[in-house]
């Protein structure tokens, strides 16, 4: 990496990177690193926090657990320590990615906000803004993913709630809502557990299910969902699967519709491949509802000063809002002149081919594939610009 120029103070504020730029240290970014350093490619990482994986360390709360068996959560060419129990928690998912970094010798630049990033069609090159220098490469690899920033929806008259609202990303633990009314908005896998941890504490949590959703078990018969789906998608057509995992869970948790949670008439795994929507794997939220410990209620009209009023035409009070709505994209905000991504910022080339753009532009983090799809991306970046790495040093000897 070599300076352009320097500003007064010898403080250099332009760059050159001899291979990518990748921008963002989460799980994506920290896979392509290490595939291309596997590679013998060169990469600066820009991260805008202090830390590695920051959105795991800084905006998740206590309990998580990775929701899929760790051998379908693995980064490329390190898998986690054999003696991680099947499903690890968010401290030990934290301590196998910082192991990580550290076995392949990553070393992001952190605090590095990028402002801008632009192809300079005169030179040939990506132009990459911080707060402190401008960062210039052949490539720019986009690793910021699908859940860069929590995702707040307009709610009619939320302003004027007078109890607390969070968002899932600054929640931690049900012992701050200890006794409370709580309505959580939201009832995919976040919202359902945090409903479920909230019980924990004494809280009566209503989840609002506006939408159908599909509840699965996490497991059949001791073998987990995801894993079986996997294995007969080898043998079998996607619809045949989908009516499989329907019919088991159907079997194991019954109709859902009676609870006031109405399943999509499109399968769990069609819908996912086609919206991205996950299937909220069940760890015991289910049970509480049938207990009547978390609340059902339908889409909420309005909030109010002291609760909310909903669609079918109730009104009830609450002392918190925690907002369960998920996370964006934000690369429309920083990356210009680019027409590969949609305004939601998600490429438009779906899966598998969204990982490649023009003028030496990639992306990982983006299939809607959880980490699984990130590995294959990975590999696939790596490789392609590893040849035109190896290509290019050729030419350079001659």
């Amino acid at each position: 990496m070599g300076s352009c120029k320097e500003e007064d103070g010898n403080q250099p504020n332009c760059l050159w990177v001899d291979g990518p730029i990748i921008v963002g240290a989460g799980p994506s970014g920290l896979a392509v690193s290490a595939c291309l350093k596997e590679n013998g490619v060169p990469s600066v990482i820009l991260e805008r926090s202090d830390c590695i994986a920051s959105l795991w360390q800084q905006k998740t709360y206590d309990r998580l657990k990775l929701h899929l068996p760790k051998q379908f959560c693995e980064l490329p060419l390190l898998g986690f320590p054999e003696n991680f129990p099947k499903y690890p928690t968010k401290h030990q998912f934290i301590s196998y990615m910082q192991y990580y970094a550290i076995h392949f010798s990553i070393e992001p630049k952190f605090k590095q906000v990028v402002q801008s990033a632009e192809y300079d069609v005169v030179c040939g090159v990506w132009r990459v803004r911080t707060q402190d220098c401008e960062y210039v490469s052949r490539w720019i690899i986009v690793a910021t993913g699908e859940n860069a920033e929590p995702f707040i929806p307009d709610i009619q008259g939320i302003e004027k709630f007078q109890g607390h609202v969070r968002h899932t990303s600054v929640y931690k633990s049900g012992s701050e809502f200890q006794d409370q009314r709580v309505l959580v908005i939201g009832c995919g896998n976040s919202g359902m557990e945090v409903s479920l941890d909230l019980c924990r504490y004494n809280a009566t949590p209503h989840i609002v299910v506006r939408n159908t959703v599909h509840i699965l078990p996490r497991e059949i018969f001791g073998i987990s969902t995801f894993a079986v789906a996997m294995a007969l998608l080898k043998w079998l057509p996607l619809w045949l699967v989908d009516k499989f995992l329907l019919m088991v869970a159907n079997f194991s948790i019954g109709n859902t519709d009676t609870l006031g949670l109405k399943r999509p008439k499109t399968g769990p795994i069609q819908l996912k491949n086609a919206t991205g929507k996950t299937p909220v794997l069940d760890v015991g939220a289910l049970s509480q509802i049938k207990a009547g410990k978390i609340k059902v209620a339908e889409g909420v009209r309005e909030i109010t000063r002291r609760g909310a009023k909903f669609v079918d035409g109730q009104e009830r009070e609450f002392d918190s809002i925690i907002l369960a709505t998920g996370y964006k994209s934000n690369v429309p905000a920083w990356l210009k002149g680019c027409d590969f991504f949609t305004k939601e910022g998600m490429p438009k080339t779906p899966f598998p081919n969204g990982w490649k753009g023009d003028n030496g532009l990639y992306t990982v983090g983006f299939t809607r594939r959880g980490l699984l799809g990130t590995a294959s991306d990975a590999v696939k970046i790596a490789e392609d610009i590893a040849g035109q790495w190896t290509l290019m040093k050729g030419c350079k000897k001659h």
